[in-house]
């Protein structure tokens, strides 16, 4: 999902996004009727409690997996349909990446990821795409966390100097559970990377632990360390280590900023980035009540 962008168009994605999350800002004002102050006021991980609120109709709440590398246990509410957004910035490297979301049942979440833009090395183009979907196996409950599965399997449309090449596969286990006001999100699984050649697949394990707490008013931050075993030869071990806070005006949009770090592993020293959840609608229309996961 990491894509690049040359350092002056990345100036004007920049400015557009920020005047787009303005402006989802003011949509989402619009469309949403008033919530109790205690829902809003503090901008925590989707496995906090207020989900868990009496809402009325009309009211969504935002499920992010930004700014992090691991990926929420927690589901989005059925029917609606949710985007992901951010640009990135290191040397020599700057992306556009993207995720559409959408709750198709309860417990059931399908994705499509693409990267419109990426640019490495002077080597500009459309970046690689993807596809999959989550699943809630169990719900957080007592000293139980929640606990999901996620498949993404990579399309390679971007040219090889700029993308995987290959198929890939994703397959993780997503655990999120909640202390009080402190959430944790654990990620552990595994991705088949496809050889060149086209003799089999490679692998390699990704584990990552991030956590989340909020400040003042709408305010929180997360930190984050994640990482990528080793594939082969070409494909050293990675290990980043992520800082990032976020501002959520209303329930159903955050935006993200921060940095993340390369501990080890061929990767920028540090990469900048900067992006939004929002949730766009409810496509199913419905009336929603106490309890709605």
């Amino acid at each position: 999902m990491r894509l690049l962008l040359h350092q002056s168009s990345l100036r004007s994605a920049i400015a557009l996004l920020l005047l787009l999350g303005f402006a989802l800002r003011g949509n989402a004002h619009s469309q949403q009727t008033p919530v109790n102050q205690g829902q809003t006021s503090e901008q925590q991980k989707p496995g906090d409690s207020r989900l868990q609120l009496e809402v009325t109709s009309g009211d969504i709440t935002a499920v992010p997996n930004r700014p992090t590398f691991a990926s929420t246990a927690e589901m989005m509410q059925p029917g609606v349909f949710e985007i992901e957004y951010g640009l990135e910035a290191a040397d020599a490297h700057q992306n556009i990446n993207g995720l559409l979301k959408w709750g198709a049942a309860k417990n059931l979440e399908l994705w499509f990821l693409h990267n419109p833009i990426e640019r490495d090395a002077g080597v500009a183009g459309l970046g690689d795409s993807g596809a999959g979907f989550k699943y809630k196996l169990f719900l957080q409950k007592n000293a139980r966390p929640t606990l999901s599965f996620l498949y993404v399997a990579t399309i390679p449309t971007a040219r090889p100097q700029l993308g995987a090449g290959t198929m890939q596969h994703l397959a993780q286990l997503l655990i999120g559970k909640d202390f009080g006001k402190h959430h944790l999100d654990a990620n552990e699984g595994v991705q088949f990377v496809g050889r060149q050649d086209g003799s089999g697949f490679d692998r390699h394990y990704f584990t990552a632990l991030s956590y989340s707490h909020p400040l003042t008013g709408k305010w929180a931050y997360t930190a984050e360390v994640a990482g990528f075993s080793r594939a082969n030869a070409t494909n050293p071990a990675t290990m980043t280590i992520l800082i990032a806070p976020t501002y959520s005006p209303t329930s159903r949009l955050v935006f993200d900023g921060g940095a993340y770090f390369a501990a080890y592993g061929n990767l920028p020293r540090v990469t900048f980035f900067l992006g939004l959840t929002y949730s766009v609608a409810d496509l199913y229309h419905r009336h929603r009540v106490s309890g709605t996961p």
